[in-house]
């Protein structure tokens, strides 16, 4: 008896936790499992509850492959050239935070690196690994680490604010002398707007369904 009240309990726990609330008129339903491009959508006023898209994973790999091919020229092409008294000087990313460090500022000169260079590097890196083991069938259980550490380094990422503070830069420059912006800093913006559309194609519980999970 006491084992069936348990039991009675547990299911009761697990059918209240897989339960959703509708946003549009609170009706708790529980959603079920969805076919490639099915919706789920609410009985009573027809909300959309749950979508499962197609082929998301191919199109966010095809935007972590375009990532990865802007993330190198960002890095390795001039963000601007500057011309005055007829001297001419440009400079990369990693060229700035060399020339940071050596006028005594380490500390902002590894933040620059780590959130610009090293953390967007490093969840490109894995995004790609992810979304290539997640190809095979079935896919390998160690994907999850790897997801963790794309995870990590989402909130260190931050070119968008590297590019705002170059923008500022390059309107202050402009008025001292004659600056013309580089390859890299267009290759900057590119890579902000593919960062952005790779979070919002990205479907994680579409990775999670492949994984072979052991026992």
């Amino acid at each position: 008896m006491n084992r069936r009240l348990l039991f009675t309990c547990v299911h009761d726990m697990a059918v209240a936790i897989a339960a959703v609330a509708c946003p549009g008129c609170d009706l708790l339903q529980r959603i079920p499992p969805l076919q490639t491009g099915g919706k789920a959508r609410c009985p009573r006023c027809g909300d959309v509850l749950a979508i499962r898209p197609a082929n998301t994973l191919e199109r966010t790999l095809a935007l972590i492959v375009a990532a990865g091919i802007v993330f190198v020229v960002a890095n390795t092409a001039p963000l601007m050239s500057l011309s005055a008294a007829g001297l001419q000087a440009s400079t990369t990313i990693s060229g700035g935070a060399h020339e940071m460090w050596l006028q005594g500022r380490e500390l902002a000169a590894m933040v620059v690196v780590f959130c610009t260079v090293i953390a967007p590097g490093a969840y490109i890196a894995f995004m790609l690994a992810v979304l290539l083991s997640a190809r095979r069938t079935p896919a390998p259980r160690w994907i999850g680490g790897l997801m963790r550490g794309a995870g990590l380094m989402t909130p260190w990422s931050m070119p968008e604010v590297v590019m705002l503070a170059i923008l500022v830069a390059f309107i202050k420059i402009a008025a001292l002398a004659t600056a013309s912006p580089g390859i890299g800093m267009y290759a900057m913006g590119v890579l902000v707007a593919l960062l952005a559309a790779i979070k919002m194609t990205f479907d994680p519980r579409e990775v999670w369904r492949r994984v072979q999970w052991a026992r």
